[in-house]
């Protein structure tokens, strides 16, 4: 249902766009949010949307640095990230959740990708 891509091995400082393609039952009410899961650490929260593009929300750390964003003719989210840092070094998931409200913790959510490996080297 999700194809998460994107990821690679970038310099700190460098940028990377991961993108998200959704399918079969995921529609447009759904919010869609990017999570993170470092080695040994817990899945956390990136950033997320609805379709309609309002009402995004960011983790602290990744803010003023990453944008999400959506195409709807393509049924495709965005992770830009831009001035990355070693700790963002971590494997990127996206997710889908049929839920009216914006949620923080990966529990609610309904659907997820294969998720996508970013490497920051300093």
């Amino acid at each position: 249902q999700l194809q998460a891509s994107g990821g690679g091995l970038v310099q700190a400082g460098g940028s990377l766009r991961l993108s998200c393609a959704a399918s079969g039952r995921i529609f447009s009410s759904y919010v869609m949010a990017w999570f993170r899961q470092a080695p040994g650490k817990e899945r956390v929260f990136v950033a997320s949307t609805r379709w309609s593009g309002a009402d995004t929300h960011y983790a602290d750390s990744v803010k003023g640095r990453f944008t999400i964003s959506r195409d709807n003719a393509k049924n495709t989210v965005y992770l830009q990230m831009n001035s990355l840092k070693p700790e963002d070094t971590a494997v990127y998931y996206c997710a889908a959740d049929r839920g009216a409200i914006i949620r923080t913790t990966p529990g609610p959510y309904d659907y997820w990708g294969q998720g996508t490996q970013v490497t920051v080297s300093s």
